[in-house]
Order: structure tokens, then C-alpha cells, then sequence
């Protein structure tokens, strides 16, 4: 096994709960309580991520081996080593929910490794003094997902937790996964998440919230000193910093979500990172047809508060409720506000650069604001794929010409869900936009072949849609987990052609439309 440099820094910086007890209660004064993993039955391997193990210094004779499996199934403790779960409150879909914390994820140690610090987590290992009537335990449909999806959103680029292995707990775990009062037992799973801090919007809140200053103070100079050495400024001019790359490290991640068409689907303020990152993978999902509306989320169906289209100004909205917890120390509004509008002016400008290089546009024109909101409002008239669309836009030809037929559509064609229905007012709309796109391609100065890689390179061929994380999973629960590597393998390389894959280059397959696990999820894990 591996040599691991234990730090435990956080722990005497902060104060921690006396009580080494996993019981439910409230947890006042402490940024955290030390807690025991629950010992699984029967631990069995399921899959290992090779480079997220080069982040902790392991070989990968090391994530086979069976000291691996035991460390990270929760089955034994390293030395040294003192497991907590952390403490944090939050706003729900909008409401205060007061004290959540760490449910059912316990941090086993920090790693240092080549000059970088990463803390471990397991997430399903068991309740803590914050699972409130939960048991804290997972379920292989979602550490599947969770698993996957985390390894995936790197390779795309996203910041992202990491995951460095899913292991089957051999235990049965009972869940109601539609919440429809059909509880069923399912086979139980431990994740472990690795990233360099999984501080949260919600810790400040806590603090903030029960005025208990000196910590909130803590908890600040502590995320600074250790996430945000850049900030060289002391006081409240450290602490407006601080909040001003926290904004901008969110904005960052909205922008990348948008971009590859990611949809969170639970973007509460405790499921904000304050690293920016990319956080608890629970009912997300990717845009199939291109539709600002679309959330992946059963329990937001009503009010569609986390929505494809809405992701940017929620992630304003919680960067208020930091400011919130926050002002104690600054306490002074106008440099908060400063940077509250400077988010929303930011967004604009980076989201059109983004848009930009989804469309292979090297230079700037005024026009090309009109171009973007044109084809957004296009994509949207007909159900047209959004990862298939951009990807094939980059094989049309500027020297193309325009007919009165369909053949203009050709390099896009696979992109339509309905192309029967491309007809009349909408052909004419698309032969317009198409018309309009290689009039402005034709004012670059770069080829088509430059074009071309560098669209490539910002629009991902193959990401992981719901139906198929839905088929590695059904796979698994025979188990069989060649599907689960299989994809794995895939979304190593999610901008690569990756020719004898093309089964996976494809629009969401009718029978997914409907079907539970492939269109919307519940939040049950």
C-alpha cells in the first residue's frame, strides 16, 4: 500500500465536537464531529479511477489490492487517522433548511502528494451526527452515477470532486426511489471523493447563521490560508478578495455546466463548493433536446428552480447568501454589492465567449450577439440534440451553398429528433441562420480545418446521457460491470473521435424517453 502523508491541519484549526459519536444531534460551536465509518458486510470492488489514484500517490497494483479495499469501503481506519464529517447549514430549493451537514459522507484523512493537498471521502459509509432521519447510507444506482459522472466531468474540463473508487458494501439498502410509496431494497455502495477541500457555501452559513463570529472568522482565514494563497491582503480586505474569487471560480464552473449542456439539478447552497467545484452528483443530467427548461430533478418538476437556463442566476442567488454569512466580517455593503454586479456583467461576457468558440468563431463582431440568440431560439422550435448539433457544426463548409432544399442541413441532419417536421416557416428559419453562419465564417481568417479542431475541442462527442449511465447500471446490478469500465474508458477521452464507439455518438433512443433512471430522477440515492 501506498505511503500516505496524513495532515490533519484542518482539524486544529478549526474546533472539533468532543463526542466521537455518530448520533444524531445538533452540533454548536464546531466545524465538524469525529465519527466511525460503519463496517460494511461483504466489501467487493466494483471500479478504480487510475489517474484520481496518481493524485494520492497510488499504484495501480494499490487499488487492487485488499488494503484498498478495506480502507475504502470503510471496513478499517488507518492509524493516525481520526474520520469526521463536517457541519454546515444551507438554503433549500430557496427555503433555510437550518443544520445539514455531512449526512452520510466522513472525511478518512488529507493526503500531500507532489505538492498538493487532497482530502478523502466516503459517501454512503454510514449516519453521522447530521443524517437527520436518514441512515447515511448509498445505494449502487447512484454511486454508479456519482462515480461516472465525477470522472467524466474532468476529462470534460468541468472543475469537479473527484472519485477514485465505487465498492458494493454487500449490505441491502432500503429506499423509495420514486417516492411513491414503493420502497424496495437495493444493493448497497460506498464512493470515495477525493478533492482538495469540500468546503461548502453552507459551512459559512452555519456560522453566520447562529452569529457565532469567531469560528465563521476561522473557517475564513482557514480557507484562505489554505485554498486562496494568492490573497496576500489582511482583514477585511481579505475577505472581500476571498468572496470575489469564489464568485469568480463559480461563474467559471456555470459557464463550463453550460458549454457541455450539464444540468446540476439540486443547486443548493450546500451543494455549493467554495472551491468552485463541481459537487454531490445526485439527479443531474445532460440536455438531449436543447431546452433551457429542462431540469433533471422529479422534485423540481413543478417549479423548475434549477433548470438548464436558470443555472447562472441560482448560482448568483447563493453567492447572496454567502455575502450574507460573510458581511459579519466585512461589514461594509458597497464592496460586496461591487461584486455581486460584477458577477452579473461578467457572466454576459464570458457566456458569449463561450458561445463563440462553440461556434468556431476566432474574431468579434456586434453581430454575432444576434447570431447566438438566433440559434438559441432556433434549437428550441424543433427538439434538436445539443451535444450532436454542435459537434457535426463543425463539419459544415464555408463554401457551402445554400439550396432550397434540406442538403444545407446535411452536416447537422442527426442532430433532429423529428426531421419530418423540418418544414415550411422553420426550414425557412434554419436555411436563414445557415445562411447567416457561413456568411460570418467566410469573414475569418482561419480554415475549416482549423476551425474545425478548435470546435472540437470545447464540444464534446460523447458525454454521459442519462439512459446511458441507466444501461451501465442495470448491467451492474446483475453484476456485471464491464459496461461501468466501458464507459469509463469512453469519457477518458470525450473530445476524441474514438471510432469503434460511435454507438454512444447517437440522440437519446425513444425507448429512454419515458423510462425511470433515463428522463428525469428523484433525489433518492
Amino acid at each position: 500500500m501506498m505511503k500516505l502523508n496524513i495532515q490533519d491541519t484542518f482539524n486544529k484549526e478549526l474546533p472539533a465536537d468532543p463526542e466521537r459519536a455518530n448520533a444524531r444531534r445538533q452540533v454548536q460551536g464546531a466545524a465538524f464531529s469525529y465519527v466511525t465509518p460503519r463496517i460494511p458486510t461483504n466489501p467487493a470492488l466494483v471500479h478504480t479511477s487510475a489517474p484520481v489514484g496518481n493524485l494520492l500517490g497510488m499504484t495501480p497494483e494499490d487499488l487492487l489490492s485488499e488494503e484498498f479495499l478495506r480502507i475504502f469501503s470503510g471496513a478499517k481506519l488507518l492509524t493516525g487517522t481520526s474520520p469526521y464529517a463536517m457541519a454546515y447549514a444551507g438554503h433549500q430549493f430557496g427555503n433555510w433548511a437550518g443544520q445539514l451537514g455531512d449526512g452520510r459522507a466522513i472525511n478518512l484523512f488529507e493526503v500531500n502528494h507532489a505538492g498538493k493537498q487532497w482530502a478523502v471521502q466516503l459517501k454512503g459509509s454510514g449516519a453521522t451526527p447530521y443524517s437527520r432521519s436518514a441512515d447515511g447510507l448509498a445505494v449502487l444506482r447512484s454511486s454508479v452515477r456519482e462515480h461516472l459522472c465525477s470522472e467524466a466531468m474532468a476529462a470534460l474540463g468541468v472543475p469537479s470532486t473527484r472519485s477514485l473508487s465505487l465498492i458494493l458494501t454487500g449490505d441491502q439498502v432500503l429506499r423509495d426511489m420514486l417516492y411513491d410509496g414503493h420502497p424496495a431494497y437495493e444493493p448497497g455502495a460506498v464512493v470515495c471523493r477525493v478533492a482538495p477541500s469540500f468546503i461548502r457555501f453552507g459551512n459559512f452559513e452555519l456560522f453566520a447563521s447562529r452569529k457565532d463570529l469567531v469560528n465563521l472568522r476561522r473557517l475564513t482565514d482557514y480557507t484562505i490560508q489554505h485554498f486562496y494563497p494568492e490573497i496576500q491582503l489582511a482583514g477585511k480586505e481579505s475577505y472581500v478578495a476571498f468572496f470575489q474569487l469564489v464568485a469568480k471560480r463559480t461563474l467559471d464552473m456555470i459557464v463550463h455546466w453550460e458549454r457541455v449542456g450539464f444540468v446540476h439539478g439540486v443547486m443548493n447552497t450546500d451543494n455549493m463548493s467554495i472551491l468552485g467545484l463541481t459537487i454531490d452528483y445526485g439527479p443531474y443530467g445532460w440536455l438531449e433536446g436543447y431546452d433551457p427548461n429542462w431540469t433533471p430533478n422529479t422534485t423540481d418538476r413543478q417549479h423548475r428552480r434549477y433548470r438548464f437556463g436558470q443555472q447562472a442566476d441560482i448560482a448568483l442567488w447563493n453567492l447572496y447568501q454567502l455575502a450574507n454569512a460573510l458581511y459579519p466580517l466585512i461589514e461594509e455593503a458597497a464592496p460586496i454589492e461591487k461584486v455581486l454586479e460584477d458577477y452579473r456583467m461578467n457572466y454576459a461576457v464570458t457566456y458569449h465567449e463561450m458561445m463563440q468558440g462553440k461556434l468556431g468563431l476566432f474574431l468579434t463582431f456586434p453581430e454575432d450577439v444576434d447570431l447566438i440568440d438566433q440559434l438559441e431560439a432556433l434549437l428550441q422550435r424543433t427538439e434538436t440534440d445539443m451535444t450532436l448539433f454542435f459537434r457535426n457544426l463543425s463539419k459544415v463548409d464555408r463554401l457551402t451553398w445554400i439550396d432550397e432544399g434540406k442538403e444545407f442541413l446535411k452536416p447537422v441532419w442527426e442532430a433532429f429528433y423529428a426531421p419530418q417536421d423540418l418544414v415550411g416557416p422553420i426550414l425557412q428559419e434554419w436555411r436563414t441562420w445557415m445562411n447567416q453562419y457561413i456568411q460570418r465564417l467566410n469573414r475569418e481568417q482561419a480554415t475549416d480545418d482549423m476551425r474545425k479542431e478548435s470546435m472540437n475541442s470545447v464540444n464534446p462527442k460523447y458525454v454521459l446521457r442519462n439512459y446511458m449511465a441507466q444501461l451501465a447500471i442495470d448491467a451492474a446490478d446483475k453484476g456485471d460491470y464491464s459496461l461501468v469500465e466501458e464507459l469509463y474508458q469512453l469519457l477518458q477521452h470525450p473530445y476524441e473521435e474514438q471510432p469503434a464507439s460511435e454507438k454512444w455518438f447517437v440522440k437519446r433512443p425513444e425507448w429512454a424517453r419515458q423510462k425511470v433512471g433515463c428522463s428525469m430522477l428523484s433525489c433518492s440515492s
